[in-house]
C-alpha cells in the first residue's frame, strides 16, 4: 500500500513538474485521430508551400494542352485533366496555397477584430459592453455567407478582399469567446495586483488577462480556419471568391459543374481536397480542446 502511494506521489509530482505545453501535447498524443488529423494538416502543408517550386504557375496550373483536355484518370494523370487540358492533381496542388492563406490571413484578422473588441468589452463593462455585444448579435444574426458577399459586392473582387470579408464574418464568435474568458479571470488576485502598482488598462488587459485567457481562443481559431476555408471556397464557387484562373478549390468546383454528369472527376478531388483539410482542422481541434480543457486533467 505505501509502494503505491510513493508511485501515486511520484506520478503526480512528475506531471506538476512538466510545462503547461508538454502536458497539452502529451494529452493531445492520446487522441489518435487528432494525431492522424495533424499529419494530414501538415502534408497539405507541405504540399501547399512546395508546389511554387516544383510546378510553374504560367504553363501547368493557369495554360493547358488543348490536346490533353477531359482526359480520365490515369498514371500520366492521376485527377485527369479539364476542359483546357490542365492537370487537377497539379491545380489541386497548387489550389492548397489559396485556400489555406485565405483560411488562415482570415482568423488572423479575426482574432485582431474579435479579441480586441471582446476583452474591451469583458473587461471594461457596463455601457461599453452593452454596445459592442449588441452591434454582435447583429453581426451574429445575419447568415455569413450573405455578409461576405455584401463585403465582396461592395470592396470589389480580390483575394484580399476575399480575406477581409471572411475575417469580418468570422470575428463576432471570438467577440463573444474573448469576452467570456476575459469575465472568468478579471477578478482574480493577479489583476487586482496589477491595478494595485499603477498598471493602466491597457497594460493589464494584454499583459496579465489574455494571456491566462487563451486557450478557448486557439481551440476557436483552430475550428474557424476550417470554417473560412469553406466559406472562401463557397464565395469562389458562386464566382466572387478568387479571381479566375487561380485554382483555388471553390472556384475549381464551380468549373466543374457543366462537366460533373460524364466527367465527375473534375468535381470529386477538389472536393476532396476541401474535406479533408476541414476535417483534419476539426479533428485537431477538438483534442486541442480537450486537453486543454484543466477539467479533463487528472
Amino acid at each position: 500500500m505505501k509502494q503505491k502511494t510513493h508511485a501515486a506521489e511520484h506520478t503526480e509530482e512528475h506531471a506538476q513538474s512538466r510545462s503547461m505545453m508538454q502536458e497539452v501535447w502529451r494529452r493531445f498524443k492520446k487522441n489518435k485521430g487528432a494525431v492522424v488529423g495533424l499529419c494530414i494538416f501538415l502534408v497539405i502543408c507541405v504540399l501547399a508551400i512546395s508546389a511554387g517550386f516544383v510546378y510553374d504557375y504560367d504553363t501547368q496550373v493557369v495554360g493547358g494542352d488543348v490536346t490533353q483536355r477531359l482526359q480520365s484518370p490515369s498514371w500520366e494523370h492521376p485527377f485527369g485533366t479539364d476542359e483546357m487540358g490542365r492537370d487537377i492533381l497539379i491545380r489541386v496542388i497548387y489550389g492548397a496555397r489559396y485556400s489555406l492563406s485565405v483560411g488562415v490571413v482570415a482568423v488572423a484578422i479575426a482574432l485582431v477584430i474579435g479579441v480586441s473588441l471582446g476583452a474591451l468589452a469583458g473587461y471594461v463593462g457596463g455601457i461599453t459592453e452593452n454596445i459592442i455585444m449588441r452591434i454582435t448579435d447583429i453581426f451574429i444574426a445575419v447568415p455569413n455567407i450573405l455578409l461576405a458577399i455584401a463585403i465582396v459586392s461592395a470592396m470589389g473582387q480580390s483575394t484580399l478582399n476575399l480575406m477581409i470579408a471572411v475575417g469580418i464574418c468570422s470575428s463576432a464568435s471570438f467577440v463573444q469567446i474573448s469576452r467570456a474568458a476575459v469575465l472568468t479571470v478579471r477578478n482574480n488576485e493577479y489583476v487586482e495586483a496589477a491595478r494595485a502598482i499603477g498598471s493602466n488598462s491597457f497594460h493589464t488587459v494584454f499583459s496579465h488577462i489574455l494571456p491566462n485567457s487563451l486557450a478557448p481562443i486557439i481551440v476557436q481559431a483552430t475550428l474557424r480556419v476550417g470554417a473560412s476555408i469553406i466559406s472562401a471556397s463557397s464565395l469562389s464557387f458562386l464566382g466572387i471568391g478568387v479571381p479566375l484562373p487561380a485554382p483555388e478549390w471553390g472556384a475549381m468546383l464551380s468549373g466543374g459543374r457543366a462537366y460533373i454528369r460524364d466527367y465527375s472527376y473534375m468535381t470529386l478531388f477538389p472536393g476532396l481536397a476541401i474535406m479533408l483539410t476541414v476535417v483534419s482542422l476539426n479533428l485537431v481541434g477538438d483534442a486541442l480542446r480537450d486537453a486543454i480543457d484543466p477539467k479533463l486533467k487528472k
